[in-house]
């Protein structure tokens, strides 16, 4: 079994991208690690080269300023580097995801078990999307709670918007993959980054998404009921730059006014409560 580890990152660190950390954590696991860099403004290009691991394969590229509808681009970037790998598995991770060290040999021994299973095309992990904060999770289901990250690279797919997978097995229509659980998660600190650093990052994805930036003031104005607090560890990778790039703690604006799409997720959380369901998107279908 091969697995190949793919992403992509653009000024990694004007925006204030764990990308270094997502890279060293994805290594142990992979046999190849394929990185699309997108000619910038910073020095995330040679931070990149500098990891030295010979595992590690950079594809300089060069964006496409004028693709602003829907995020194509990241799809671009990051199909750029999925078709370049070449394991039984590709892994995408993004530059401001994790992987736990302790995880990597269940996670291998899963990607094992499920290589000989045609009918296995993914594997779907569970999130802790930390918010404003290292101890604090954002847990309503205007937050994925799973996510595909993986996809077997011997079938036909491509990502639309960069944000998920769709499975091509019949030319003209596509379809999300069918997936089984990884059995362990992943860490995503987009949302704890430095309040500036976020306010750079909200105006370039802005850019390609084809709409001006939304106001963000910092991370204080959010419904205090999509919160949840962390008491696990963090990866070990991620220890200094929690302490010196991340948010310390997360102060609410004790004004700040519901959204109709907060109201609507409050509703949708009592649902889940009382029925147990799981009412966040998801762009996989689970194999039993």
């Amino acid at each position: 079994m091969k697995i190949s580890g793919f992403t992509f990152i653009r000024n990694g660190t004007l925006l204030g991208y764990p990308y270094i950390e997502s890279l060293r954590s994805l290594l142990p696991l992979c046999d190849e690690v394929v990185v699309a860099v997108g000619a910038g403004q910073d020095d995330t290009l040679a931070r990149i080269a500098a990891i030295g691991d010979p595992k590690l394969r950079v594809i300089e590229t060069i964006w496409n300023e004028s693709m602003q509808d829907r995020g194509y681009v990241y799809a671009q970037q990051k199909m750029i580097a999925q078709f370049n790998c070449s394991g039984d598995w590709a892994f995408y991770l993004e530059g401001d995801e994790v992987l736990h060290e302790e995880d990597i040999a269940s996670l291998r021994a899963t990607l094992q078990r499920y290589v000989d299973h045609p009918n296995v095309e993914a594997l779907v992990f569970d999130y802790y999307h930390f918010y404003g904060s290292p101890t604090t999770l954002a847990i309503s289901p205007g937050w994925y709670r799973r996510a595909v990250r993986v996809i077997r690279n011997s079938i036909r797919s491509y990502s639309p918007d960069g944000l998920f997978f769709v499975v091509m097995d019949k030319n003209k229509r596509g379809r999300y993959p069918y997936a089984a659980c990884a059995g362990v998660p992943i860490y995503h600190y987009g949302h704890v980054r430095a309040v500036a650093n976020m306010q750079a990052k909200i105006q370039q994805v802005s850019r390609y998404w084809g709409h001006a930036p939304p106001p963000f003031a910092g991370y204080g104005n959010i419904d205090p009921l999509a919160l949840g607090k962390f008491s696990g560890s963090h990866p070990a990778v991620m220890r200094n730059w929690l302490a010196e790039a991340a948010e310390p703690s997360l102060v609410l604006n004790p004004n700040y006014q519901l959204t109709r799409r907060e109201r609507r997720h409050r509703w949708m959380m009592r649902l889940e409560r009382l029925f147990g369901w799981e009412l966040s998107k998801k762009h996989y279908r689970l194999r039993n």
